[in-house]
């Protein structure tokens, strides 16, 4: 909608104090047995970069389910190949999403309002959320296309159990170029994530639960999970996003393409 040029925008006189006090009550009053909880700390944090997300960044979400059975079976052979050094679903996914970046990197960026410019990460500093006591954190994987899919599990196990314990530093929360989000642990299915702000996209993955699922034309039970990209319009259109999610699909139902694009 265009603006009228024409239209003059008079002053507008400061409010009294009666009338700031009256708008910001706003909600009703509290009564008899209402907590009231002080919006501080890492709360407060977690709203404001929410906030700043939904406010200034165009999201599109799109989502599709997976054949997670061959994934799950791919784990289980690494682990009783290497029991001493267990790989999690979660570095698999983180594995699978280094590789979609690799191949689209329009994904592993952000957008300098200011300078009117894309900047794209020439590494990957991979994100993590990650639900603790202190609230929602999202300690950050520096470097992590520089990983083996083992030393991703093992640094995803060490940096999560210490984002729990309140052990990061604020270093280690800040700095990420793309997330990663496993609320599948939750016990959902799907998602419409936030994207973590200044970042350009998040992979949000649901529950892994049993579902009917066609096979070479027959009906079968399979593991199947949803995936959900939340992406920033800004940095790409619909083919740059639909490609990559549909290729962490393709390597969640057949792990052999993943070894194809590594």
């Amino acid at each position: 909608m265009e603006a009228a040029a024409d239209v003059a925008i008079s002053p507008v006189a400061a409010a009294s104090p009666a009338e700031q006090s009256a708008a910001h009550v706003g909600l009703a009053p509290t009564g008899a047995g209402d907590q009231v909880i002080a919006l501080t700390g890492i709360r407060k944090a977690i709203a404001d970069k929410l906030s700043r997300s939904r406010r200034e960044i165009p999201e599109v979400t799109i989502w599709v389910d997976a054949d997670a059975t061959a994934l799950l079976a791919t784990r289980a052979a690494i682990n009783a190949a290497y029991p001493d050094r267990p790989v999690s679903i979660l570095a698999l996914l983180a594995r699978i999403c280094l590789s979609g970046l690799r191949r689209y990197p329009q994904l592993n960026a952000r957008v300098d309002t200011e300078g009117q410019r894309i900047v794209q990460s020439a590494g990957v500093h991979l994100g993590i959320a990650a639900q603790t006591d202190r609230g929602l954190l999202v300690p950050v994987l520096r470097d992590a296309d520089r990983l083996t899919t083992m030393e991703l599990a093992a640094e995803l196990a060490v940096t999560t159990q210490a984002a729990r314990a309140g052990e990061l530093p604020p270093a280690r929360l800040t700095g990420g170029t793309f997330t990663l989000n496993n609320y599948g642990v939750f016990g959902v299915d799907g998602s419409t994530p936030i994207i973590n702000h200044p970042e350009a996209a998040l992979l949000g993955v649901g529950r892994i639960v049993d579902k009917p699922w066609v096979v070479d034309g027959q009906l079968a039970v399979r593991k199947v999970t949803q995936l959900s990209l939340t992406f920033d319009h800004r940095v790409c259109d619909g083919g740059v996003a639909g490609g990559f999610l549909r290729h962490v699909a393709d390597c969640v139902e057949r792990p052999e393409a993943l070894i194809a694009a590594v």
